[in-house]
């Protein structure tokens, strides 16, 4: 078996176990962007580096987190090697930058309580401080 059938067994053996799951996760945002409404399509522009007409600046779990593949899965529609293989290309050509990321739940929390022009995601059930609302959550 070669490296790279070996490599697409795993990401296949990945999706599966997350779609058995049933994981959701809900992308949250500050209060202060309550009157945002943005579909997943949408969501998924920010997060990938496009033009949003809301001005929030994504922010990630870092690598090898289990609700970034969740969100990666569901939201953005793509596996993490994809997603990491089109950053490099993006930070080579000096087109655009990646996410900004943090290392936990806890402080994802922290960063999206701080920044109010900030975007990131949760797994459903993660208790929400008041000024942090939900825009969407997975099916």
């Amino acid at each position: 078996m070669s490296k790279f059938t070996f490599a697409i067994f795993i990401i296949s053996f990945m999706f599966c176990a997350v779609a058995q799951g049933r994981e959701r996760v809900v992308v949250v945002t500050h209060l202060a962007n309550q009157s945002v409404s943005l579909s997943r399509g949408e969501i998924r522009n920010i997060f990938m580096g496009g033009v949003s007409e809301s001005n929030l600046t994504a922010v990630e779990i870092a690598s090898g987190s289990h609700i970034r593949i969740v969100f990666n899965t569901y939201v953005i529609g793509l596996p993490e090697s994809r997603i990491q293989s089109y950053w490099a290309q993006m930070k080579f050509s000096g087109r655009n930058k990646p996410p900004i990321s943090v290392d936990n739940v806890d402080e994802m929390i922290s960063y999206l309580v701080e920044n109010e022009a900030s975007i990131g995601y949760l797994p459903e059930g993660v208790e929400l401080p008041d000024s942090l609302t939900v825009i969407l959550t997975t099916q």
